[in-house]
C-alpha cells in the first residue's frame, strides 16, 4: 500500500507541476538550469525538464509493475529530487524576470559609462597634441622637433582608435534603444 501512495503523491506533483508550468511562457533560456547529473536530457526549456520527470515516472510504474526493488528505491529518490528542483525554478521566474531587467538597465548604464569615459579620452588626447603643437612651433632645435612631431604622430593614432571605439560604443547605444 505505502508504494501506491507514493505513486499517487509523485503523480499529484507532477500534475501540479504541469500546471505551474502551464502558467509560465515556454520561453527558451540560455544557460544551464539544472545539474548535468539531475537531469539527463538538456533543454533550454522547463517543459523539457517536465517531460523527463514523466517518463521517470513512466518507468518507476514499470518497475513497480515488475517488483524490481532497486530501481524502485534509485527511481523514486530521483523523481522526489527533479521535481523539488523543478518547482524551486518556477518559483524563480518572477526573481529572474526581475534579474533580467536589472542587467539590461546594468548593460545600458555601462555602455552610457563607456562612451563618457571615452569622450573624456578624446578630449585629452585633443587637448595633448593642441600643447604639443605648441611646443612645436616654439622649438628651434631639430632634435626637440622631431621628438614632439613623433609624439604629435603617436596621440593622433591614439585619437583615432578612440574616435574608432566611440563610434562602435555609439552604435550599440543605437542598437539597444532601438530594440527597445
Amino acid at each position: 500500500m505505502g508504494i501506491q501512495n507514493l505513486l499517487s503523491t509523485l503523480e499529484k506533483q507532477i500534475s501540479i507541476l504541469e500546471k505551474d508550468l502551464a502558467l509560465l511562457p515556454d520561453i527558451p533560456f540560455s544557460n544551464a538550469r539544472f545539474d548535468q547529473a539531475l537531469f539527463h536530457h538538456h533543454s533550454n526549456k522547463l517543459s523539457g525538464y517536465l517531460q523527463e520527470i514523466k517518463h521517470n515516472m513512466g518507468q518507476l510504474k514499470t518497475c513497480v509493475n515488475d517488483y524490481r526493488i532497486e530501481q524502485v528505491k534509485f527511481l523514486s529518490e530521483r523523481l522526489i529530487t527533479q521535481i523539488e528542483a523543478l518547482k524551486r525554478e518556477i518559483a524563480t521566474q518572477a526573481l529572474r524576470k526581475q534579474e533580467d531587467k536589472f542587467e539590461h538597465r546594468s548593460q545600458e548604464r555601462d555602455l552610457y559609462q563607456r562612451l563618457a569615459e571615452h569622450q573624456d579620452y578624446e578630449r585629452r588626447l585633443i587637448s595633448m597634441i593642441d600643447d604639443r603643437e605648441l611646443q612645436l612651433n616654439k622649438q628651434v632645435t631639430l632634435i626637440n622637433k622631431s621628438k614632439l612631431q613623433r609624439e604629435i604622430a603617436a596621440l593622433a593614432g591614439r585619437l583615432a582608435r578612440c574616435r574608432q571605439a566611440l563610434m562602435r560604443i555609439e552604435k550599440s547605444i543605437e542598437k539597444q534603444e532601438n530594440s527597445n
